[in-house]
């Protein structure tokens, strides 16, 4: 008897599953609470969101985008504007969308496998060869459908689809259940295989949760910059420290804050992705809806790089680095500080090992860092020498020789992570708005005092852009506070590089 119960339960449990022949289709929940149930009316609705949002270049290679999900008459323009960033012919494989669960906890994801998502503007088709193949393959998959039935986050994406595309698409829809780290990046590494530019990914997932309006504003820069920059480690950072500052009502920076940790995950180290901030609003903006408590809305779109006429290796202003130039670069870093440390001697390098692009002439920083706090950070912003040459001096420079450390020890060096941040230009501005967070350092001169801060630090410090001049000129140039509001002020791009040497 037994032995006949546990078979019938297999046997369900694979026709649940694997069943072609009966299906169940997700039948609309958000229709007539997020956005009109009645199709002509849903129609003009997105005609009208297309119409107003803000357009993107029409020859952008997209891979991923992340849009709001709240109601349209709220988040439906910026939403709008996400998907504009995608070219309406284009044509992909599947569509991934991924949506953290609003209704329910697990300890994975959940991909809808029985059947195809209905809206008022028809059925659009999932692929459920790849749902099994992500359930049947990976145990973080192995969750009930019944996720999707009252989620609307995947669904308010569905009929943006079915409306903006010209070719009919496929999708595969991925509720997340869990606030693990961990157990995202296992998702992360089972998505992987179709993190290709023949299928697109959409991150669904409103922002800042019900805050004031003005601190609405700048935590959903601060977060989308943290997004913008590619770096799990950043965001998750940034997150920690919106929610530190204790900010009226903030209930979240990020709702589907495990959503957009997935897609950063699937892209890190990729340096022919770039992200874009492209839009940006809150439910204050709405007509008759109040600024006390808002909603925010980031378009964000993830780009290829190299089908968009980014700079190609080896111009002047290129920053790639391939993955043996980077394992060079620390290798030296390391080698400096150990020399110095265990030997009391300077590494020789072997030049005719390095390659030429480590060889251009380049400012770099090199940032030490124990259990996340600062342990030494030097570095030249404009050098006639070579970069690797840079490297190892700064490298040694940040461990021995920053006047705010004593010299770091070797039970020190065993704990501590190094970080290389390689510079663009000088760029001098008039207008503190060309800042960009996450993106630009910034470099503050008056007189013979002058300072500056890398790029990540706002982000790392969720620092808003008036907080980053101020820290800067008062700690760092020592021209106080405000003096950086008749100081020169230049801002530089630069590469991250991270690595451990735990």
């Amino acid at each position: 008897m037994r032995t006949t119960l546990i078979v019938l339960l297999s046997i369900f449990t694979i026709m649940e599953t694997f069943s072609q022949n009966i299906t169940t289709d997700r039948q609309p929940f958000a229709a007539g609470r997020f956005y009109p149930a009645d199709k002509d009316t849903l129609t003009k609705n997105l005609t009208l969101l297309f119409k107003n949002c803000k357009k993107s270049p029409d020859n952008w290679t997209v891979r991923a985008i992340i849009s709001p999900h709240a109601g349209y008459q709220f988040s439906g323009k910026t939403a709008a504007s996400a998907f504009s960033a995608i070219p309406r012919n284009a044509v992909y494989k599947n569509i991934f969308i991924i949506g953290s669960s609003h209704v329910m906890y697990f300890n994975g994801a959940s991909v809808y496998n029985i059947g195809d998502y209905i809206t008022p503007l028809g059925k659009i088709i999932v692929n459920k060869e790849i749902a099994n193949k992500l359930i049947l393959s990976n145990k973080v998959f192995q969750f009930p459908t019944n996720a999707h039935i009252q989620e609307h986050s995947i669904e308010n994406q569905v009929p943006f689809i079915q409306f903006y595309f010209k070719e009919k698409q496929t999708i595969v829809p991925v509720i997340i259940g869990t606030d693990d780290e961990n157990t995202v990046k296992k998702i992360a590494e089972a998505l992987r295989p179709w993190f290709t530019p023949e299928n697109l990914f959409i991150i669904s997932s409103d922002f800042s949760h019900y805050p004031p309006y003005k601190n609405a504003v700048e935590t959903d820069k601060l977060t989308a910059m943290s997004i913008v920059s590619g770096s799990p480690k950043t965001f998750l950072n940034t997150l920690a420290n919106n929610t530190s500052k204790q900010i009226p009502g903030l209930v979240t920076s990020m709702c589907g804050w495990t959503s957009g940790l997935t897609l950063l995950y699937l892209s890190e180290g990729n340096n022919k992705l770039e992200i874009k901030l492209i839009d940006y609003s809150n439910s204050g903006d709405s007509p008759n809806a109040g600024k006390d408590e808002v909603v925010g809305y980031n378009a964000i779109v993830m780009l290829d790089k190299k089908q968009n006429e980014m700079p190609i290796r080896g111009s002047e202003n290129s920053f790639t680095f391939t993955k043996e130039e980077k394992k060079q670069l620390f290798a030296i870093a390391k080698s400096s500080i150990q020399s110095r440390l265990y030997n009391n001697n300077k590494f020789v390098i072997d030049e005719k090992s390095i390659p030429e692009n480590l060889k251009k002439p380049m400012g770099a920083f090199v940032t030490l860092k124990i259990d996340g706090a600062l342990r030494g950070c030097i570095g030249r912003f404009i050098s006639s020498e070579p970069l690797y040459n840079v490297v190892q001096e700064s490298a040694i420079s940040s461990a021995f020789e920053d006047h705010r450390f004593s010299p770091l020890t070797k039970d020190e060096y065993k704990n501590t992570d190094i970080e290389i941040t390689v510079l663009g230009p000088l760029k001098k501005i008039k207008n503190i708005d060309e800042i960009v967070l996450g993106k630009h350092g910034i470099y503050i001169k008056k007189d013979n005092r002058a300072g500056t801060m890398l790029p990540q630090v706002a982000i790392e410090n969720g620092w808003t852009v008036e907080e980053f001049l101020g820290f800067t000129s008062r700690d760092k140039a020592g021209l106080g506070w405000d003096g950086w509001k008749d100081a020169e002020i230049f801002i530089y791009e630069g590469v991250v590089l991270e690595d451990n040497l735990k």
